[in-house]
């Protein structure tokens, strides 16, 4: 324990950072009496400025001890760190030891995600692509169990969607002419759009993801998100419900309301 503990921990350091603690200190001190006081006894303002900016220089070197007690401070906390970590380290491995058989027997923490068959997977997907005549849905798995979505809604946009078993992990929107694939072939899923509306709504389809949250029903979460996605049919058709404009800053309303559908500029909502 004595030997883990002396690693990186300097007695002397601490010794160092606590007198430089205390030099700064008064040294603060100093420069406020500096600060109230001035130099009274000189005679010209000139002189006075002079010996006091002086004084303030000679005796007071704030900044380096500043940087100094700054950097002893850094010490301390990281070797204060690193012995709260060793000391728990031994905590933990005494509680096993005296804990010995029935530890090993204590059942271990269940997953909270549901894990569902790939076939499962696929005919919820089949079952929400054959309810939206204006979406195209195709499902690939690149990377083994986990599937992959290129949505194409009309010819308005496509949105890639990178899935966990039936759970959406995120979504990348891009324009419907835009190029959705690297060049080896497999979707493109960090890449975002080169037009600012798409980027807003792939910001609002993120935002999307975390209010229809169902773990228990993750295939009601899929439909919910694709009826809200449907919405963006009508992106450049759809004028303001507050507002009546089509265009804002140059921007059609992309925002769609997750209960009504309704559409709204990004500002218009709040």
């Amino acid at each position: 324990m004595a030997d883990a503990l002396s690693i990186g921990v300097n007695l002397e350091a601490f010794s160092q950072a606590i007198n430089a603690i205390q030099a700064l200190r008064s040294s603060v001190s100093r420069v406020f009496d500096c600060l109230k006081d001035g130099m009274r006894n000189k005679e010209t303002l000139e002189g006075r400025e002079k010996a006091f900016i002086a004084h303030f220089q000679d005796k007071t070197p704030l900044y380096s001890q500043l940087l100094q007690a700054y950097k002893w401070s850094n010490k301390l906390q990281y070797h204060a760190g690193l012995a709260s970590g060793l000391l728990n380290q031994q905590s933990l491995k005494r509680s096993a030891n005296q804990m010995g058989v029935s530890a090993k027997r204590r059942p271990k923490a269940q997953p909270t995600t549901l894990v569902l068959p790939p076939q499962y997977v696929d005919d919820v997907i089949s079952r929400i692509d054959r309810m939206f005549p204006e979406m195209s849905i195709q499902l690939s798995r690149p990377n083994g169990t986990s599937a992959m979505l290129l949505v194409t809604l009309g010819k308005v946009l496509k949105v890639i969607v990178v899935m966990r078993s039936l759970f959406i992990d995120r979504t990348i929107v891009k324009g419907y002419s835009e190029n959705v694939y690297t060049e080896d072939g497999k979707l493109d899923i960090w890449s975002k759009s080169n037009y600012q509306v798409f980027q807003k709504v792939t910001d609002h389809a993120t935002t999307a993801l975390l209010h229809y949250q169902l773990p228990q029903m993750p295939d009601v979460v899929v439909r919910s998100f694709m009826t809200w996605l449907r919405s963006y049919i009508k992106l450049f058709q759809a004028p303001c419900q507050r507002c009546g404009k089509f265009l804002q800053d140059g921007l059609p309303p992309t925002w769609r309301d997750f209960r009504t559908l309704e559409a709204f500029h990004d500002t218009c909502r709040q």
